[in-house]
């Protein structure tokens, strides 16, 4: 059917359906048109007639939710006899590095923005702060619920399970596991089990002298999180930090302008802060709760562990920070220290250094994966059904069977969705 409307007309005329006259209402109908709605709208135009549909807005917000998966892989086990993958690609390293040298070649200063000039990101002082507070809530909040939740340790290796027995997977790799069958030799567990004991070296001056192997023992070590933060801004009287006025100046790799090194303060004398900052005899620290107070205390520690975990990505993005890519090893400035300490994978080829690399969050802050256990009380895990468990974070994991609210973001790996098989109905399942 064609419609056509006489007399001229300027530009497009746009008509509501409620205003369209009832010869013209009655024959709309018969368009080819998909969908008619009562606020569509007819443009009319010299010998022509188009109708579009407005669809109303209802306030929602338009941006597409994210969806999560059902189920993710379980974090692969990295080789120790191979060095760790790059964070950032290889080329994108080596692109950045002959930039920098054309400029060497041709006298110009490498361009420096806060903080790698030295100065500090005065927007990233809170958050600093905010990463600090959680540390000592999280560290307080194990202490008790681990007086309450039982959290086994194996004696030969980094394996830890939370629950009323240890697990019976046979996945050992401990000196004498071949005498075990793989099975796990457990033990009562402590904070560091589950709190991993990340270290780094405290510098009264990230951009002045390198530490040496002869002089490791001239500098405490701290959690590489307390540095990030007292590198970020934060300022405590146990660990002085130099805070600079001027920018240093940079040629290719060269330092050319650091304002001189300044001799490092003594420290003030330690204070209850200093214990509050360290996992070291926490569960003497800190007296057990009663049951009412179990679950609230799990979920601010939950909360305290998505806080420091969303902290500490935040200031790696503006602060460099080191990883050994053989060890467990991390240094917070901008490049590693001299200390032969790695003995890891063809350490004897290195003399013993570290092969720095920029670090990763999992690094600084490691996670540390056990397995979801559905019914703490229950049987224990079995190798038999090894594939149809799921894994977690142990203080999140810690945290849900005290009784805290599990985020989203953590059930897909969590696997909480699968349906346990019997031992005999295992084989038969696809």
């Amino acid at each position: 059917m064609e419609l056509l409307v006489s007399g001229a007309s300027p530009g497009p005329l746009e008509l509501k359906m409620s205003q369209l006259p009832a010869p013209l209402r009655s024959s709309f109908h018969g368009l080819k048109v998909g969908l008619v709605r009562s606020n569509a709208v007819a443009t009319i135009r010299p010998n022509i007639f188009f109708c579009t549909y407005k669809r109303p807005h209802n306030g929602r917000n338009t941006k597409k939710r994210e969806i999560l998966p059902q189920n993710v892989d379980l974090p692969p086990i990295l080789p120790k006899r191979k060095k760790k993958p790059y964070p950032i690609p290889i080329r994108k390293i080596q692109q950045a590095a002959r930039a920098d040298k054309k400029l060497a070649q041709m006298g110009i200063e490498k361009p420096l923005e806060p903080p790698k000039n030295g100065l500090l990101v005065p927007k990233l002082i809170p958050v600093a702060y905010e990463v600090l507070n959680a540390w000592k809530v999280l560290i307080r909040g194990i202490a008790q619920l681990m007086h309450v939740i039982p959290v086994h340790a194996c004696r030969e290796c980094s394996e830890i399970h939370v629950a009323l027995t240890g697990h019976d997977i046979q996945d050992c790799r401990g000196p004498t596991s071949g005498t075990r069958k793989s099975f796990h030799s457990w033990i009562k567990g402590s904070i560091n089990d589950v709190l991993l004991p990340i270290e780094s070296y405290h510098m009264y001056d990230p951009f002045g002298r390198r530490i040496k192997h002869e002089t490791r023992f001239s500098f405490d070590r701290i959690p590489a999180v307390v540095e990030l933060c007292i590198q970020a801004g934060i300022e405590l009287p146990e660990y002085p930090s130099r805070r600079r006025t001027k920018p240093i100046r940079m040629l290719g790799k060269k330092v050319i302008d650091n304002g001189g090194f300044v001799d490092e303060p003594g420290p003030a004398s330690s204070g209850p802060l200093v214990m509050e900052l360290d996992t070291f005899r926490a569960l003497e620290r800190f007296p057990p709760p009663s049951r009412s107070e179990v679950p609230r205390i799990a979920q601010e520690t939950l909360n305290a562990y998505e806080e420091v975990r969303s902290g500490v990505t935040k200031l790696m993005k503006k602060y460099t920070v080191k990883a050994c890519g053989y060890c467990s090893e991390v240094h917070v400035g901008p490049w590693g220290h001299n200390a032969k300490l790695c003995g890891e994978f063809k350490h004897q080829w290195r003399d013993g250094k570290h092969g720095w690399q920029d670090a990763t969050v999992d690094e600084v802050f490691p996670p540390n994966y056990v397995w979801h256990v559905e019914d703490p009380s229950g049987p224990p895990l079995t190798s038999g059904l090894k594939r149809f468990y799921g894994k977690a974070p142990a203080v999140v994991e810690l945290c849900m069977q005290a009784g805290a609210r599990v985020p989203d973001n953590y059930r897909p790996m969590m696997r909480v969705d699968i349906v346990m098989p019997e031992d005999e109905e295992a084989r038969f399942v696809a």
